[in-house]
């Protein structure tokens, strides 16, 4: 019943679809089994899951779209994985790639919760007791101040950040970076080139946030498409949360064309 309703009212994109989201979620959480979803930015829509996010599954759903829908898509917004990169290079030849600042963001974040968990066991290592007792002060529930936008911060967080970049100036330092890095984001300087912002801030943050900036240079031109459309994957964010929303009133769907069928068939109605 189900597959003769979705066969009705699912249709392929039409050549009207310009702007292309690709992204996955877990079918099952913690198992690694990713589902890719494709996603029209411009009208918010599902346009399908597809089982895997391996390039052969993906590459089939997308060739059944038809040459002159492939060939009008004139963006597409991915997170850092490179086959995705690869497979639109391939059957999208007139689309730019552009590579989601969340993603981005995230592995920052992420560079820098590694900082703050070194900092711990280093202070931890230090035998004068007044001072590893002022370091792990510092430190205790940091994490939340560290990595959270720093206009944001209430008072109380913002004088917890203070004693942070003054007991531990390396992770001061590295949350300084962070927050320069938003605001090129953010066009926070506006007569400036954001290109060349980018470029003097990989120079700074190489030795801080190395496994970032390497990311960064390797993905140089899709990061710098941000500052040319403004395209992200927010809109792509918001149907995952729905589908996990689905998924989750569902019991989590462990039968992927049940899950598909439904979750499709929640952006006809």
């Amino acid at each position: 019943m189900l597959s003769s309703v979705v066969k009705l009212k699912i249709q392929p994109p039409s050549t009207e679809l310009k702007k292309l989201g690709i992204d996955e979620i877990a079918l099952v959480k913690g198992q690694g089994n990713y589902v890719a979803v494709l996603v029209d930015i411009s009208n918010s829509k599902l346009l399908e899951i597809v089982p895997s996010r391996r390039q052969e599954y993906l590459r089939k759903v997308l060739l059944s779209w038809g040459s002159e829908v492939l060939n009008g898509i004139e963006e597409v917004s991915i997170d850092l994985w490179k086959p995705y990169k690869s497979l639109v290079k391939e059957l999208m030849p007139n689309a730019d790639v552009v590579a989601d600042r969340f993603h981005v963001f995230k592995q920052v974040n992420e560079e820098l919760d590694i900082g703050r968990k070194n900092s711990k066991n280093e202070a931890n290592k230090i035998k004068n007791k007044s001072q590893k007792s002022a370091k792990i002060s510092a430190l205790n529930q940091s994490k939340y101040v560290l990595l959270k936008k720093e206009k944001d911060l209430k008072e109380d967080q913002k004088i917890k950040l203070k004693s942070i970049q003054e007991k531990i100036p390396v992770l001061g330092k590295m949350h300084r970076l962070k927050e320069q890095l938003r605001d090129i984001y953010e066009r926070l300087e506006k007569d400036a080139n954001p290109t060349l912002l980018l470029i003097d801030w990989l120079l700074e943050a190489k030795e801080f946030f190395p496994e970032s900036v390497r990311t960064i240079i390797r993905w140089f031109g899709e990061v710098v498409g941000y500052f040319e459309s403004g395209t992200t994957q927010g809109t792509v964010s918001g149907i995952n949360n729905r589908l996990k929303l689905i998924k989750r009133k569902g019991y989590g769907f462990r039968n992927f064309d049940n899950f598909r069928l439904r979750s499709l068939l929640s952006w006809c109605f």
